[in-house]
């Protein structure tokens, strides 16, 4: 099978006419990057009916995010107000904002003292208040998205009260998403606790009737897994028409996935939707890291993902290679490459993928 480069293609063109329905799900910054890169081709709040500039339009943009972080502010706005996590929320909001450098600056912005409030995000506090008064997680999120004009609809992946637990290698067990992130062993399996925990109707409704998903880029299990886990979502994606894409990360991650290649995160995904295939595509970057980024990564032990095509073709899944790092401080993704190219894909219907859809 051929790996399909995009990187020379003109830009997308509309499927059939009409605007794209997309979802993407996961958490961390790996989401919010990528907001930032579809947020170019969605309309605008005032006016749906935008055809972007650029020849694509995301008519309805969602993002579902993880809600299991139990570190930083966000952890304790949960322990204090009995709220869920709003910090990957705040990210989210921020990215999808319609004056997205202001509101960076006031939603990012940390107190550095006051009692009670060093350490603490404005953007944070603004969700907490608003959780107050109307007494609803999802509300607040939905009217933040509102105040802000936002791009896109943002839904937690569930509005229950969830904690991590890692089932680690050794057999032991490690409780928490920041005990599980400093954890030295390898994760064998992720669980929720509760294990029953719902998603909010209108996730699986946007689903159920979305052109394109994407799961990606982010933590394996801390970002991306923890969604998977909450009841109907799995099968909901399985069972979706959508154009189905992993974006793989960029580099491996200190107690997550040291030597996992490309096709071991696929792998590991499928196995907690409990699945044998959830995605049609994966975008791989191929772009080397400089010497100067590889060493700093080398110090904790991470490195370039390997790309190992071969080994997802053989799990049914397509490989798209493009040249997707952006290099800084840290590993960044090329949000235009990643939108654009995942927009192009979602306005294919290839045979093949036609066909298994419809034989499930």
């Amino acid at each position: 099978m051929p790996v399909p480069d995009y990187q020379q293609r003109p830009e997308p063109s509309l499927r059939a006419g009409r605007s794209l329905r997309v979802v993407a799900i996961g958490g961390g910054t790996g989401l919010s990057t990528l907001l930032k890169g579809l947020k170019r081709y969605a309309a605008a709040p005032a006016d749906r009916s935008l055809t972007t500039s650029v020849g694509a339009e995301i008519g309805e943009l969602c993002a579902v995010v993880t809600v299991s972080d139990d570190g930083g502010s966000s952890g304790r706005l949960r322990k204090e107000l009995n709220m869920l996590p709003p910090g990957d929320i705040r990210n989210c909001i921020v990215a999808l904002s319609e004056d997205e450098a202001l509101l960076s600056r006031l939603f990012q912005h940390r107190f550095v003292k006051g009692s009670g409030l060093e350490g603490h995000s404005f953007g944070n506090l603004f969700l907490a208040a608003l959780t107050s008064i109307t007494s609803d997680f999802s509300e607040a999120v939905r009217l933040s998205s509102e105040i802000l004009l936002t791009r896109g609809h943002i839904f937690p992946a569930t509005t229950s009260n969830v904690e991590l637990e890692a089932l680690m290698e050794d057999g032991t067990r490690v409780r928490g998403e920041t005990n599980i992130t400093a954890s030295k062993g390898r994760i064998k399996e992720l669980f929720l606790d509760p294990p029953d925990v719902e998603p909010l109707s209108k996730t699986l409704e946007a689903i159920a009737r979305a052109d394109l998903i994407t799961i990606g880029p982010g933590s394996l299990f801390t970002s991306l897994i923890p969604n998977l886990l909450v009841r109907g979502i799995a099968q909901a994606i399985v069972n979706s028409a959508a154009t189905k894409v992993y974006i793989c990360n960029l580099m491996t991650q200190a107690n997550e996935s040291l030597g996992l290649t490309a096709s071991d995160h696929i792998r590991a995904l499928n196995r907690h939707a409990q699945t044998t295939r959830i995605f049609d595509y994966a975008l791989i970057n191929r772009k080397p890291a400089s010497s100067e980024l590889k060493a700093k990564y080398a110090l904790e032990g991470a490195s370039q993902i390997v790309a190992d095509l071969d080994a997802i073709e053989e799990l049914g899944v397509c490989p798209v290679q493009g040249d997707y790092l952006d290099e800084g401080m840290v590993a960044r993704h090329n949000t235009d490459s990643v939108a654009r190219d995942l927009l192009e894909l979602a306005s294919q219907t290839p045979p093949e993928r036609a066909t298994a859809r419809n034989s499930r």
